[in-house]
């Protein structure tokens, strides 16, 4: 299998700033994700990655993403004859794309690679459109 292609349903949640911590009880640092739906979302990654995969093993080469994330639009762009002219045309709001993509790889790691520094090249894409989903393609590099 040179690639794996498959589809996260729902809303994309972007993966949260890191927050770091020393925990009360243990004395040690702690580092969190502070989106509060991102677990949420890189659970659905993981386990939709791993049914894509089929069982097969972690890939350990090079590898190259593309993530095409789906925002349905806000009723405030639509009027009485549907969608408003002065409506954007492009989804040029929050989630920006790096936590967007931070999330699914985070998602993906341990499900299709073992690390996320194995990738090399990134595409990531936002827009609008229905349904809300994330449509992901890894590329195995070097097979």
């Amino acid at each position: 299998m040179r690639l794996l292609a498959f589809t996260v349903h729902g809303l994309p949640s972007p993966a949260g700033s890191k927050r770091a911590f020393i925990h009360r009880n243990t004395g040690r640092a702690v580092v969190v994700d502070d989106a509060a739906r991102s677990k949420e979302w890189k659970t659905r990654v993981n386990e939709t990655a791993v049914e894509a995969m089929g069982g097969a093993e972690l890939w350990t080469e090079a590898l190259a993403v593309k993530a095409l994330f789906v925002f349905p639009r806000p009723k405030g762009h639509f009027g009485k004859r549907g969608l408003r002219p002065s409506a954007p045309k492009q989804h040029i709001v929050r989630p920006d794309v790096d936590k967007l993509s931070r999330a699914i790889l985070d998602g993906m790691k341990g499900a299709v690679y073992r690390d996320d520094a194995q990738i090399i090249r990134k595409t990531v894409t936002k827009q609008y459109g229905e349904p809300a989903r994330c449509e992901i393609t890894v590329y195995r590099l070097s097979v």
